[in-house]
């Protein structure tokens, strides 16, 4: 199985809720060029904070780290992220199916989660995470384009 994937996980906490530190945080963006020779099994990974500047860090990951499930059913690639942690979720309808992809298709998924802390003492925190995976072979800059499939799972955070 052929795949590239890239998991952007993008940090924040109340303060880049509104003013400008929300406007940078919203600019971020969700795709980038991924490494010239991906590896088998390897995720291209983008981590982005507010206490960074919402400054991109990139590496590669182990694609089993990574929370998407992909399976290779009868020539479609089947991609469906999975949520962690389930207590961190906002509201939102039932979670949409898998998504089926052909050879030289690629889907783009966001999830986003909120966090407290467990005595309530600090504030809230938020993620965004995209996943965007593509079935077969791309150019670096496949994910700066228009994804054939997108599905925007993204709840209220309040």
């Amino acid at each position: 199985m052929e795949v590239t994937v890239q998991w952007i996980r993008t940090s924040w906490t109340k303060q880049s809720r509104g003013g400008a530190a929300a406007t940078r945080r919203n600019a971020v963006p969700v795709g980038f060029t991924v490494p010239s020779a991906p590896l088998p099994s390897v995720a291209h990974v983008v981590r982005m904070h507010e206490r960074d500047g919402f400054d991109p860090f990139e590496g590669l990951e182990d694609l089993r780290k990574v929370d998407v499930r992909l399976r290779e059913v009868d020539g479609r690639l089947q991609v469906f992220p999975r949520v962690q942690p389930l207590f961190a979720i906002p509201p939102r309808p039932r979670r949409p199916p898998a998504v089926n992809l052909v050879p030289g298709q690629w889907v783009r998924w966001q999830l986003n989660y909120r966090f407290s802390s467990a005595a309530g003492v600090r504030g809230w925190s938020y993620w965004l995470d995209t996943f965007n995976v593509a079935y077969g072979p791309v150019s670096a800059d496949a994910f700066l384009s228009t994804p054939t499939v997108f599905i925007d799972e993204r709840g209220p955070l309040r």
